[in-house]
């Protein structure tokens, strides 16, 4: 297979790589992809610095060239493709005197092919890694699956044994008291006593061998129970710490509920063996016999091994959280929150019999300073099986609120630690006991650490505390981790993030906007695993130029990608993290009218933008950008609508959409077109009669702005997003303005709009990524995409009923209760401003 052959194979990513490659006239694609056998076999490194060697393949290369244009021509569907070739040729002239430079051109692709596959083999190699972690794991659940089987082999088979150990004592005791009554001779005295010793003799072995399997099993059982305690449990605690903060891992309990249940059931088994013997001891005993000395420590053995099962049983199968909260282990005092706790060993005597007890801090009490707090609710419940879809025992707390408890003279304690109230960590402890078979145990298990706050302000910080603890520190019990917090390498912070996307647009981050992010923290690297991120770096510490930290910036564009872009994140159209420098790169390289969707670096509260590629006369190519939109503009109007209907103002005030294809070249409306929702009058009470389209409008000096030339740093001040919609200050754009409001935003203020307001025509501003907006008009655009929006007329019967028709809709209460501080007589006059004074109506 050829190189060529195998780029084509690649993924969507490396692919593109490998188009974007092509985009220039330097070496065409179609003669990469017609010629590539025999280019691929040709020493063309070589030809670079031998001249007759280049003349050579020159010649041939021509030579190739013609044989296709003769074969297209022979072809009924290869007209472009024979015109292509032949203007190939005629471009590939130019190198008559130095071949050796289409030569050294030639190399120079086919050495970034080989760059290009050598990547994609190297992510496979990685990909392949990390499955093989997923192959282990199923392999060492078959492993302990056959050893848990061979277990229950075993007390099957001593379950045979012992109970042929008692039929041979109870054959010799027969024998042994007949022959205590029996009146006989000597000589059969002696024989008779002869056979006895040897039944003894033969008794006493299988005790010994007896004793001997038990340890056996024991010795089984111990490294079972290690396992299950020691890894398969604690890797469970560990996925289930991870889910917590949005990692896809399996948390079921199912397969760990079986294991336990069946060890527990065969140790216990093995407990009524030990029985059995103290029976038999206590039916018959003699000299050295076996039991006496060894059953002991096996049954001190048996009793340590189940207690370990036992206590390790009792876990914590959903964290504590609320119902409307931001995620789990973020509580709030007077609001209810919810948990589940769950006994691994399944067994239906002990339903509705172990009675659970909820409280909070057992261990802060002694802690200075940390506050201290009271469980409210249904405090004690019985684990049963009837709460559990899977029929576990569970004890299903939903109903369970915090309180403050008032220290000293009724104020809060001052924390000796200097943690803020989001770093106060603290565990809802459970408590139950087991009594089954004769063994008595305690039970107790702990929730992860809690953050507790007393109002929604604190949530966001507090989510930060949750997600920095659960990523770093695997020990529950360390409710003082923010004391001396260790700070977190690239790999996990990096892993950290791509989760919350995954949990909020179902889609995590790749590795070009992971790459993106850490050079936004770190700088170019040619290596971020040395990277390390503090504690207060994430949280607590301001962005260069700005008056929001990190975590701030990010958890803005979760919240909204979470409320408004989960869709279009989900399916891949926003690029999302992309540099300044890089976008213009990628955008330049495309036909006009191209565009990205990347969120912005400048708004605390989470902002998308999108920036396009557009030709002037000359055929220069520049990046223009619109300003961001934010959760309060998305949730007036969807993004896809704004795509859709968004126009500029070019030459003679034509209004035309700029946005054709979505990066890298997929048709705009087949991008979005599944997303748009057409609006028509007959949804309207008010409007039903107008015929109206949603557009936005911004003239180019205004609405967009060119970027500057040059490379930019990813973080200075000039790089920075300007003000969003909603936050744009007034200029002398009021010309540009369609419907107008106070803020000059394009989107509609109210955040509860009637629907005739959907139908109102908005303006646009832009965003610029440059202090200077264009003072030059716009060249004309000659893109086929750039069509102007026309308004379909409907042929009035009379002027007074559309005169009647729009002063009933100006005079509507509804319609001036939205427009805020809008009079009947501005819109009027906005209605004049848009060249519409006779909208058509129909009755």
């Amino acid at each position: 297979m050829t190189h060529w052959e195998q780029l084509q194979q690649l993924d969507t990513v490396y692919s593109q790589r490998a188009s974007d490659l092509y985009n220039g006239d330097e070496f065409p694609m179609e003669v990469r992809h017609f010629l590539a056998s025999w280019i691929e076999a040709q020493d063309w490194e070589r030809a670079s610095r031998d001249s007759s060697q280049a003349a050579f393949l020159f010649q041939v290369l021509l030579e190739n060239l013609d044989n296709q244009f003769s074969r297209f021509s022979q072809e009924k569907d290869s007209f472009l493709l024979q015109r292509n070739f032949r203007r190939y040729k005629q471009n590939f002239q130019k190198y008559q005197e130095e071949p050796y430079t289409l030569a050294a051109i030639i190399n120079w692709f086919l050495v970034k092919e080989k760059e290009i596959l050598n990547d994609a083999e190297l992510a496979q190699q990685v990909q392949t890694l990390q499955v093989q972690p997923a192959a282990m794991e199923l392999e060492n659940h078959r492993q302990m699956e056959k050893r848990l089987t061979e277990l229950k082999n075993k007390v099957e088979v001593m379950e045979h044994s012992i109970r042929s150990l008692e039929e041979q004592q109870d054959e010799f005791d027969f024998k042994f008291q007949t022959h205590k009554m029996d009146s006989c001779t000597e000589e059969e005295k002696k024989k008779q006593i002869e056979g006895l010793q040897k039944m003894l003799n033969a008794l006493d072995k299988c005790r010994k061998n007896f004793l001997s399997d038990v340890t056996a099993m024991l010795n089984a059982a111990d490294g079972l129970s290690s396992v299950l305690i020691d890894v398969e449990l604690v890797d469970w605690k560990r996925r289930q710490q991870k889910s917590c903060i949005g990692a896809p891992d399996d948390t079921s309990l199912e397969q760990l509920e079986k294991w336990f249940t069946q060890i527990v059931e065969c140790m216990f088994q093995l407990q009524k063996f030990l029985q059995k013997l103290d029976e038999l001891l206590g039916k018959m005993s003699y000299a050295n016999d076996p039991i006496p000395v060894l059953k002991p420590p096996l049954k001190s053995r048996v009793d340590t091994i189940l207690t370990n099962l036992i206590k390790s049983s009792f876990v914590v199968e959903t964290q504590p959280s609320m119902p409307q909260g931001r995620g789990p282990l973020v509580l709030r005092t007077g609001v209810q929150f919810s948990v589940k706790v769950r006994f691994l060993y399944k067994v239906p005597e002990l339903n509705h019999v172990m009675n659970v007890s909820v409280s909070i801090d057992n261990t802060v009490s002694q802690m200075k300073g940390f506050r201290k707090f009271n469980v409210l609710g249904t405090l004690s419940k019985a684990l049963n099986m009837a709460e559990s879809t899977n029929g576990g025992m569970v004890a299903d707390f939903r109903h369970l609120t915090l309180k403050d408890q008032k220290v000293g003279g009724g104020g809060k304690g001052i924390n000796d630690l200097s943690l803020s109230v989001t770093e106060e960590l603290h565990n809802i402890n459970f408590q139950t006991q087991f009594d089954y078979q004769g063994l008595s145990v305690s039970l107790e298990t702990s929730s992860l650490p809690v953050v507790v706050i007393s109002n929604s302000s604190q949530q966001q910080s507090a989510w930060a505390s949750v997600l920095w603890f659960n990523m770093l520190c695997l020990d529950p019990k360390n409710i003082k981790f923010f004391e001396g917090s260790p700070p977190a390498s690239w790999a996990q912070f990096g892993e950290m993030l791509s989760w919350q996307f995954l949990s909020s647009g179902n889609r995590d981050l790749d590795n070009e906007q992971l790459e993106t992010l850490a050079t936004k923290l770190f700088g170019k690297q040619q290596s971020y695993d040395h990277c390390m991120i503090p504690w207060a770096k994430f949280s607590k510490e301001n962005l260069p130029d700005t008056n929001f930290t990190l975590w701030v910036w990010l958890d803005g564009i979760l919240n909204l990608v979470k409320g408004y872009l989960s869709d279009l994140w989900s399916d891949g159209s926003i690029m999302g993290f992309v540099s300044k420098g890089k976008e213009r790169v990628l955008l330049k390289k495309k036909q006009n009218g191209t565009f990205l969707l990347r969120f912005s670096e400048s708004i605390k509260d989470g902002g998308i933008t999108f920036s396009w590629v557009q030709y002037s006369n000359d055929g220069n190519p520049s990046v223009q950008t619109v300003k961001p939109f934010i959760s309060t503009d998305l949730k007036q109007i969807a993004l896809p609508e704004i795509i859709c209907n968004f126009r500029i103002m070019i030459a003679e005030n034509v209004p035309v959409n700029p946005l054709c294809y979505l990066y890298p070249n997929t048709s705009k409306d087949q991008a979005f077109g599944k997303y748009y929702s057409e609006k028509t009058g007959e949804e309207n009470p008010y409007l039903k009669y107008l015929k109206t389209k949603l557009v936005f409008v911004s003239k180019d000096r205004n609405g967009c702005t060119s970027v500057g030339e040059g490379p930019v740093s990813d973080l200075s001040p000039q790089d920075r997003d300007p003000p969003p919609f909603s936050e744009a200050g007034d200029d002398d754009d009021d010309d540009d303005v369609l419907f107008q409001r106070p803020e000059k935003s394009p989107m509609l203020f109210s955040s509860t709009i009637d629907p005739f307001l959907l139908n109102s025509i908005l303006d646009n501003y832009g965003e610029s990524t440059s202090q200077d907006s264009f003072s030059q008009p716009a060249p004309h655009i000659s893109s086929p995409c750039f069509q102007q929006t026309s308004v379909e007329a409907i042929p009035p019967e009379s002027d007074t009923d559309v005169h009647n028709a729009l002063q009933e809709f100006v005079n509507s209460q509804n319609f001036l209760n939205s427009i805020e501080h809008s009079t009947p007589e501005d819109f009027i006059h906005v209605f004049q401003d848009l060249s519409y004074p006779n909208m058509p109506l129909t009755p």
